[in-house]
């Protein structure tokens, strides 16, 4: 991969800003891609390197777009004919570039890592940021009490929820955040309180049923809604048996990573449907993205857009030949 790109992609880390990374791992000329060819796009669609012409990249950016969304990585195949590039694990796109070869393209997600927030300076607090830790999670750490030598594996220590750092730390795009209460009866309604403003994927509170009952009630009382209490989940925890604080911690964890897992993933499709701000070139049918084309024709009173200077120049030739292409189909 470039130097430059690992750069970027290391910058990217750093920032907690997600990226894909694609890779050209098969092609077949006189395609101007190689294998090994890399290029890394943003969440927000910027496409940074080289996988052979550009009429590649509208493809390999809304896919990789769709892989930040749902988290996957998926191995695609652009060819002049897709319908041969059908086989399972790969999905098949139109390859327009008028040089003609093919190329599969393996694309992949690099998400921030998941924050858990983890109050109290309990054992099963301790236990947890650990196990948390050893997963890939950024970790944070909260307690009057709380220092560095208390959670010498967490990513950063709090001695309150009220620090602005904390609080207005919003998750980065693609990454998950949870909270754990492990404060065993030490503030516990304060500290659900303050969580709950988090506004938590997964909130967990260490504590027996009757004992959260008491804490609902209270804040109940408090003026906390029901619906929103009805979402914190105590016992924290799978039901596995578990009794010490570090099988407690794992048992919490795998709790986050089922409800995680669990949630809908975006729906995968072989299909290019037309979304707001981009429109289908009529030439060659890929999608252009009006507010960047370079490529454009009026025609009809219509503004036509186009991936390359020579699917303008094609349809400039005889474009009532093209037109009824769009007129059949959805343009946005």
């Amino acid at each position: 991969m470039r130097t430059d790109l690992l750069h970027l992609a290391s910058d990217l880390v750093r920032r907690s800003e997600a990226f894909a990374l694609a890779t050209v791992v098969r092609r077949e000329p006189p395609s101007s891609a190689r294998v090994g060819d890399a290029a890394l796009i943003t969440q927000g669609g910027a496409f940074h390197g080289w996988l052979g012409g550009s009429c590649t990249q509208p493809v390999v950016v809304r896919e990789s777009l769709r892989a930040l969304a749902d988290g996957r990585a998926r191995l695609i195949a652009l060819s002049p004919d897709p319908a041969a590039e059908r086989r399972p694990g790969v999905e098949a796109f139109p390859m327009t570039c008028h040089s003609g070869g093919s190329v599969d393209i393996y694309i992949e997600p690099q998400l921030p890592a998941p924050r858990l927030v983890v109050l109290g300076l309990s054992p099963v607090a301790q236990a947890l940021t650990r196990v948390a830790r050893a997963m890939g999670y950024s970790v944070d750490a909260v307690d009057p009490g709380a220092d560095r030598a208390s959670f010498p594996e967490a990513d950063r220590v709090f001695t309150s929820l009220d620090e602005p750092s904390l609080r207005h730390r919003p998750p980065a795009a693609g990454a998950t955040l949870s909270a754990v209460i492990a404060t065993m009866g030490d503030n516990d309604e304060a500290a659900v309180r303050a969580a709950l403003a988090l506004d938590p994927a997964y909130l967990g509170v260490v504590a027996s049923r009757r004992r959260f009952a008491a804490i609902r009630e209270t804040l109940l009382a408090a003026g906390v809604p029901a619906a929103v209490l009805d979402r914190v989940k105590s016992p924290a925890g799978l039901d596995i048996g578990a009794h010490a604080p570090a099988e407690i911690a794992v048992s919490i964890m795998a709790e986050i990573v089922q409800r995680v897992h669990a949630r809908p993933q975006a729906p995968r499709t072989r299909s290019l449907p037309v979304s707001a701000g981009e429109a289908r070139d009529p030439v060659c049918g890929m999608m252009v993205a009006t507010a960047t084309a370079r490529h454009t024709a009026s025609h009809g009173g219509r503004t036509y857009y186009f991936c390359c200077a020579g699917c303008r120049a094609r349809f400039l030739g005889s474009p009532e030949s093209y037109t009824a292409v769009v007129e059949a189909g959805s343009d946005g």
